[in-house]
């Protein structure tokens, strides 16, 4: 499952408040995706397109462990996440909600550049510079989760087909 976008690029220590804003935590998703990263980029939400790539430095996902954090960003259509480290339940969370994330230490990429990620490789190309990148791959059974929607809807169908053997 490789992912073809352009980069919106953030710093460090992005944090779940940031990504899912707490007056918007009764809201529908909808409304709540909207907001997500307002306060470091208030373009974001209304310029991403399905399949962009959020590029973060250190730490992307500190916080608390709301799992709407990862949701908003899938409801805006972010196609990866790939950053220079991950808050651990952030980045479970991404994999569990469908939405892969890669670790890359080197990637350097500016907001507007075209983004291949190729999470079983472990690789991103910069079509921009031309540059490519290594990254820490992510296994084949995970990403046959993430490329089934998710934990819930991967773990629904494995079940389903057990009952009918």
């Amino acid at each position: 499952m490789n992912v073809r976008g352009k980069a919106f690029v953030f710093g460090d220590r992005i944090d779940t408040d940031v990504l899912a804003p707490g007056p918007y935590m009764r809201e529908p998703m909808s409304v709540l995706a909207s907001h997500c990263l307002e306060a470091v980029d208030p373009a974001f939400a209304g310029e991403v397109q399905r399949g962009d790539i959020v590029v973060g430095g250190e730490s992307f996902g500190i916080g608390s462990s709301r799992e709407q954090a990862v949701q908003a960003l899938a409801e805006l259509g972010v196609g990866a996440i790939i950053a220079k480290s991950f808050a651990r339940i952030f980045y479970r969370n991404a994999l569990n909600l469908g939405v892969p994330a890669l670790v890359c230490a080197n990637l350097q990429a500016s907001r507007g550049d075209e983004l291949e990620v190729r999470p079983v490789e472990g690789r991103i190309i910069n079509h921009s510079t031309g540059r490519e990148f290594g990254c820490e791959k992510i296994p084949t059974e995970l990403m046959e989760i993430v490329a089934g929607g998710g934990l819930m809807p991967w773990l629904e169908r494995k079940l389903a087909t057990e009952r009918r053997t």
